[in-house]
């Protein structure tokens, strides 16, 4: 009996085994491949239903001339030659080869189907789709989709648990090759003062065991190790990716895959709805999508997925509604401007002469200097004057501050008017100079090359106590507590600033801000006063290219949209409007574009705002007025699917040829 059941058993297989055999030259011979297809367009079409649904769609529109027309689906009878309305039956299946999409927000959802024919499915085989994505001049293989037989799985799922099971051997206590229970007997009997300590607690150091054994620890539990039994452990943790390989032919891979499903029937076909975003770029005008693969059997590729029919996917964008026109702007020059700086120049206390070695001094000192060297030879603007107000921070009297700070201003005057004459010598120097020669060649004249020689006056001014600078450093602190700074705002409410420094010594924390905050408010501050060189009005106008608005007509060509709107907000303009309707604000968009006289751009974008918002009767009128303006929107519109769905619905235009006004059946 039970010979008769294994050979029912082994007969079983075999039969399975040709009938996998055989599918498999089906497949081979017929040259079978699975196929991309297009989903319904739900965003236009009603739920799919087996049961097909007739619509009789009519609207109203009027013409350029004004005359208003009935406008519905329709066709010509046979036999009375008339044109009469006609049903409209939705499809339950799109089997078109490309679609139009749009793209939004700056990115585009690429949604189609992977249908694999039942043929092509077999409990025992693995298919592996490779779906390819070919963007202008790149190629992108998308995340994969495997289709995994039962049976197939199973496999995998026994080459695991074989695996898993030569892990369970790996040992990882090596004291469990340790003859423990010999090793106690030669205790015992040998020494059994240690064999006492068995069940003591106490700790018994390698020096202690070796003076009894005469031998260490180690050296005795080597001695009564299996050696064959660890040997063959150390062989299986050395070995396990080798046993990996051996056990699991192909494992269950989960990174990089979209979908990894088990069929555990064979008698229907397997369908798979594939949604891909990719961010939209410049030029990009379609994608093409194409699948590919191969079919597995145990750890063997038996079949190549020939590559299928592409889908082809049509990107529209409204970036190309951008109006590239340079914007200018009016800008008023001003003959005479100011140019300001300040510096940190360290003063000894009660001092005002300049000492270039004393703190940062000789870092600020040549920064300033580097200002006065390039505005004196700048080629556009000539110095006037220069005024210099010092600071001082609140120490002592402020009478006595403001003739300590006048004193200051007047030393920096005298020191940078010494370098301004430094500098002009060293570039009369460097122009050099030339000899004019008489009719009498013993006679000539010696003249300069150099600049016109000018004298700057410097204005020296008193700073006083620059208190507002330290009310702004106080509060920005994070060391004082808001107790403190509360403290500090008392003190500046006080119209006597002599009286605010009295007060503030008796705090805590006055020190503090003395340290920290005093010595910057120790300052030079410098006003060059300058003139445009060869103006002689006060102000004139001029034009000048925005570059601002040009940045944002440049981010909607590379379709950043969010960015092109942050540069033309403000403007509130066609190209604002353009901005919006990339990013779905159709409100924002209509206020723009509806005052605006209506160009064939302007009413196109209309009829996708109107379509979007369910108005189809507006959105038809618009898209026919552009048509009528510019011929060239009636093959627009068959690449935004607002605007397809209405050629469609009520269609619009069989022949491009004819003029719009005849499209009205």
């Amino acid at each position: 009996m039970l010979k008769t059941g294994l050979s029912l058993l082994l007969l079983a297989a075999l039969l399975c085994a040709c009938g996998t055999r055989r599918k498999a030259n089906e497949v081979f011979r017929r040259q079978m491949s699975a196929s991309l297809q297009l989903p319904r367009q739900a965003d236009f079409l009603p739920e799919y239903t087996d049961v097909k649904v007739p619509r009789r769609d009519t609207i109203r529109v009027t013409d350029l001339e004004g005359r208003e027309m009935i406008l519905m689906k329709a066709v010509r009878d046979e036999q009375s030659g008339e044109m009469v309305a006609a049903e409209m039956l939705d499809a339950a299946m799109v089997t078109a080869r490309f679609r139009n999409i749009a793209e939004r927000h700056g990115k585009i959802d690429l949604e189609f189907q992977v249908l694999v024919p039942a043929e092509m499915q077999d409990s025992h085989w693995q298919l592996r789709l490779h779906p390819d994505m070919f963007v202008l001049e790149d190629s992108l293989r998308l995340d994969d989709i495997v289709v995994t037989g039962s049976e197939y799985r199973k496999a995998q799922l026994r080459g695991y648990q074989q695996y898993e099971r030569f892990l369970s051997r790996i040992v990882s206590d090596t004291l469990a090759f340790v003859d423990m229970r010999n090793l106690e007997i030669f205790i015992e009997r040998n020494i059994p003062q240690v064999y006492a300590l068995k069940t003591d607690t106490t700790f018994v150091s390698d020096e202690v065991f070796e003076s009894y054994f005469g031998v260490s620890e180690q050296e005795a539990i080597e001695h009564y190790t299996n050696k064959f039994l660890r040997w063959r452990n150390e062989w299986r943790k050395a070995n396990r990716q080798k046993m990996f390989n051996k056990y699991i032919k192909v494992p269950i891979v989960t990174e990089g895959i979209r979908l990894d499903t088990v069929i555990r029937f064979d008698n229907g076909a397997f369908l798979y709805n594939y949604v891909q975003t990719i961010n939209t770029r410049p030029r990009l005008r379609k994608v093409d999508v194409v699948l590919s693969g191969e079919i597995y059997e145990r750890d063997k590729q038996i079949y190549t997925v020939p590559r299928c029919e592409p889908l082809t996917f049509y990107i529209s964008s409204v970036s190309a509604f951008v109006d590239g026109t340079e914007r200018y702007k009016t800008v008023v020059i001003s003959r005479n401007v100011e140019a300001n700086t300040a510096c940190n120049i360290d003063f000894r206390t009660g001092r005002h002469d300049i000492d270039e070695q004393l703190g940062d001094n000789s870092r600020e000192i040549a920064f300033i200097k580097e200002n006065i060297r390039n505005l004196l030879l700048n080629d556009s603007f000539e110095l006037d004057s220069v005024t210099i107000a010092a600071s001082a921070s609140p120490e002592g009297s402020l009478a006595a501050n403001n003739a300590l700070t006048l004193r200051r201003s007047q030393a920096a005057s005298e020191y940078f008017e010494k370098y301004i004459r430094f500098v002009r010598d060293s570039v009369q120097r460097e122009d050099g100079l030339f000899l004019t020669v008489g009719d009498d060649l013993r006679e000539g004249t010696l003249h300069g090359t150099g600049r016109a020689r000018k004298e700057i006056p410097f204005l020296s001014r008193p700073g006083g106590e620059d208190w507002p600078k330290l009310d702004v450093l106080v509060a920005a602190d994070t060391l004082l507590t808001e107790e403190q700074k509360a403290r500090y705002a008392e003190f500046a409410a006080l119209e006597n600033l002599d009286e605010r420094e009295k007060r503030m010594k008796g705090e805590s924390w006055y020190r503090y801000v003395v340290d920290t905050y005093y010595p910057r408010l120790r300052t030079v501050r410098f006003t060059f006063a300058l003139h445009r060189k060869g103006m002689v009005k006060d102000t004139v106008h001029t034009t000048e290219l925005d570059t601002v608005y040009m940045k944002g007509v440049q981010a909607i060509r590379d379709h950043d949209y969010t960015a092109a709107l942050a540069f033309l907000a403000p403007y509130h303009d066609y190209n604002t409007a353009v901005a919006y309707v990339a990013l779905d604000r159709n409100l924002s968009a209509l206020e723009i574009l509806e005052p605006m006289p209506r160009t064939p751009q302007i009413e196109y974008m209309l009829a996708i705002l109107y379509a979007r918002r369910g108005d189809d009767q507006a959105a038809v009128q618009h898209y026919l007025n552009a048509c009528g303006q510019d011929r060239s929107f009636i093959s627009r519109g068959n690449l935004d699917p607002e605007i397809s769905a209405l050629v469609k619905r009520y269609d619009l235009h069989k022949d491009p040829d004819e003029d719009w006004g005849d499209l009205i059946p």
